[in-house]
């Protein structure tokens, strides 16, 4: 809903803004007018038939600009575009916050652990001159290893976009045993594409001899691809008649590269993704909610800096949810080893430390402070840690 308001304050100032600017250069085309056809006649006057001179051109020119009043013209247009503008200003400072500072607290940071964050991010998206930059400014040592495999990544991928398999076949046979522990598909996916290429711009005996050689390996586990690829066969020289689009799509070409970057990351042990975008995506999706807090905390006068916990949970999309954690109804507190969650036989889950202050009040049973169940000494059982 605020976006959509946003929007439309948005458009109001570029609806009045056109009309500004279309009312700014028509006076100037009537101004502009005005003084050519002054010049036309002062050059004029030098003919002694003329019945015009200098200063009476002059004259005439000055009345007819102010028959115009250009900055009466404009002021209408102009104070509208300004009354416009100012709405969406306040409009802005009411939804967004201008001063996002606010939010941050001294946090002990590993600092060799951000360096590291920051040089890995950039060695993954190929800036790998820009990653050495951090680490020599940081006085961190050299990440040669981890900046050779990225290169390696790089120059494979590279050599995909051109439609040059070779280097990244020679990768999927070197970790193929790696990769067939992660349930990847990709050497395959790498021979289909290749034997498509040979079959569209070599011969059938040569797309027939790559088959046999690469392709035969993997019949026993995926008969179905390799039925069809044997039937692409009728349609050498014209793949894109051949009625498999799932097999001669273009479209495996152009998801190759992000699949080639998922396959080799996995095995570097990296996320796809960039933990640094990720931690930034993360942290712009939380911010309104930590941006409240604070104002709730200013205005009880409570000091930010010196939380411990945050008082409510920070919700997050499934897309930064990587691993479980549980929050305790009762106290607040985060599961941990030490305290970790504990189901009840109502299907309720506390901390085993809010079990435990539940059951110390000498009887053996308590009531759960959910739901009217009637909770007997030892009848919970921990989840995980």
């Amino acid at each position: 809903m605020e976006l959509t308001t946003i929007k439309d304050t948005f458009d109001r100032v570029n609806k009045k803004q056109k009309l500004s600017s279309s009312k700014s250069q028509e006076v100037i085309d009537q101004v502009g007018r005005e003084i050519e056809q002054a010049l036309e006649k002062i050059q004029s006057a030098d003919d002694p038939t003329s019945p015009f001179d200098q200063k009476s051109i002059l004259t005439d020119l000055v009345l007819e600009l102010n028959a115009i009043d250009p900055l009466h013209q404009l002021e209408g247009p102009q104070k509208e575009l300004n009354l416009n503008l100012s709405k969406y200003q306040k409009l802005l400072e009411r939804f967004f916050n201008p001063d996002i500072s606010k939010a941050y607290r001294n946090v002990d940071f590993d600092l060799h652990i951000v360096n590291q964050i920051l040089a890995s991010h950039f060695y993954q998206e190929g800036l790998f001159d820009l990653g050495d930059s951090i680490l020599n400014e940081a006085g961190e040592p050299e990440a040669t290893v981890l900046k050779s495999q990225f290169l390696d990544m790089h120059q494979i991928l590279e050599a995909a976009r051109l439609r040059n398999l070779e280097p990244a076949l020679k990768w999927a046979s070197t970790n193929r045993e790696k990769l067939k522990q992660n349930g990847s598909k990709i050497e395959l996916k790498l021979h289909q594409l290749q034997f498509l290429d040979v079959l569209q711009k070599g011969t059938r005996a040569d797309a027939v001899t790559y088959a046999r050689t690469y392709l035969a390996p993997f019949y026993s586990l995926h008969k179905k691809e390799f039925q069809k690829l044997m039937c692409c066969l009728l349609w050498a020289g014209r793949i894109g008649s051949a009625p498999y689009p799932e097999i001669t799509s273009p479209t495996h070409w152009e998801n190759l590269t992000e699949e080639l970057t998922r396959e080799f990351c996995s095995l570097l042990g990296h996320s796809y993704g960039s933990p640094l975008g990720v931690a930034i995506s993360a942290g712009i999706e939380g911010l309104p909610t930590l941006l409240k807090l604070v104002s709730v905390m200013s205005a009880k006068k409570q000091e930010w800096q010196a939380m411990k916990q945050l008082p409510v949970p920070v919700e997050l999309g499934k897309e930064f949810q990587f691993h479980s954690i549980f929050v305790c109804p009762v106290s607040r507190d985060q599961g941990s080893e030490e305290n970790p969650p504990m189901l009840m036989p109502c299907s309720h889950v506390l901390c085993k430390q809010s079990i435990m202050k539940l059951s110390k009040s000498g009887t053996r049973s308590f009531k759960c402070p959910y739901c009217p169940a009637e909770i007997s000494v030892g009848q919970w059982r921990q989840l995980y840690f």
